[in-house]
């Protein structure tokens, strides 16, 4: 009421209300677009990666059921190539004896009975001889398809584990593509972050208990809370307003595909506090968060941008128990963040 006071001040004869207001629902809209475009892209791009690990998962499956039946396909190899080899040595034992038989009938051709029975020997030993050579193939030909079974095999598997790099390639690159946007939403956000702090600062003046540490905007406590209060004094109110104006126009101007929270957080100093109101400084820490949140939205700032939290005195600035470290140790701060 204030502002639209100083502004009809200046400028009786113009309203530029109506206006603004238009301007700040079209990119209200905007805004609510392209953030239903990247989580669509975001919904979409889970989707893909879901159904590549699914495909993936199958292929190994199926090369570890490939790579078992030719271990089993080896082992029958060995066994039959162990089989030949023992029906070989029995051919070979065979063979020799008809060569002794055949030794010992012609030197007993004198003698009729010797003779029957070394004739009856020798068509048992190439009898054996037959069903040997026979036996030895038949494993011959179960060698054979044993070996075209396992060149089957080998391709199967090689065409498994070929799809399998192809997959774990696609997932790699779209797993880079992922990051590499993420990094660079990531970096947008710290140029906005930036800009954020400076106009915070130029709208609450150059103060002494007001700094940047790191990636949060730090502002003393008594700023805004009497001791051990968590409701926002008068002189709070004027700062958080001038706050809340920084929010919104920062607000404008971060693309909608940047999801981001601005947090609050609470700090107190290690001195602690029982009361009926608050039992610990985990209470008051939380409270004063909780407190210039609700302050900030009904001052205009969209709900689904802020988040509170408190810390009590675990995460003080400054470490020691004097009133200067004190001082600064209670503090509320600003973090602009990625959700």
């Amino acid at each position: 009421m204030a502002i639209s006071h100083r502004i009809r001040s200046r400028t009786p004869n113009a309203d530029y209300w109506p206006g603004f207001v238009d301007a700040m629902a079209t990119l209200l809209l905007v805004l609510v677009f392209l953030l239903s475009i990247f989580m669509l892209t975001q919904f979409f791009l889970a989707q893909s990666i879901t159904g590549k690990d699914s495909a993936l998962d199958r292929l190994r499956n199926q090369v570890s059921e490939l790579a078992d039946l030719l271990a089993l396909a080896q082992l029958e190899n060995t066994d039959l190539q162990s089989t030949v080899a023992s029906l070989s040595s029995a051919l070979s034992s065979a063979e020799d004896e008809q060569s002794r038989l055949a030794a010992l009938l012609a030197e007993g051709a004198g003698s009729g009975d010797r003779e029957a029975v070394l004739l009856s020997e020798l068509d048992d030993e190439r009898r054996i001889s037959a069903q040997a050579l026979a036996q030895v193939e038949l494993v011959n030909q179960q060698l054979a398809a044993l070996r075209r079974q396992l060149a089957a095999l080998e391709q199967a598997l090689e065409a498994s584990e070929a799809k399998d790099r192809e997959s774990d390639a696609q997932i790699a690159d779209l797993g880079r593509r992922l990051n590499s946007a993420l990094a660079q939403k990531v970096q947008e956000l710290a140029r906005y972050r930036s800009d954020f702090f400076a106009r915070l600062k130029e709208a609450l003046g150059n103060r002494d208990d007001i700094e940047v540490v790191g990636d949060r905007f730090v502002l003393q406590s008594e700023i805004f809370f009497a001791s051990g209060s968590a409701e926002i004094s008068p002189a709070g109110q004027r700062e958080l307003r001038k706050i809340a104006v920084a929010i919104r126009e920062i607000t404008a101007e971060i693309p909608g595909d940047i999801n981001w929270i601005l947090r609050v957080d609470g700090h107190t100093d290690a001195t602690p506090i029982r009361t009926s109101e608050f039992p610990s400084n985990w209470h008051l820490a939380n409270a004063r968060a909780l407190s210039v949140v609700q302050y900030l939205i009904d001052g205009g700032v969209s709900e689904r941008r802020l988040s509170s939290a408190g810390f009590a005195e675990f995460h003080p600035l400054v470490e020691g128990n004097g009133e200067t470290a004190n001082r600064r140790n209670r503090r509320i701060e600003f973090k602009l963040t990625e959700r």
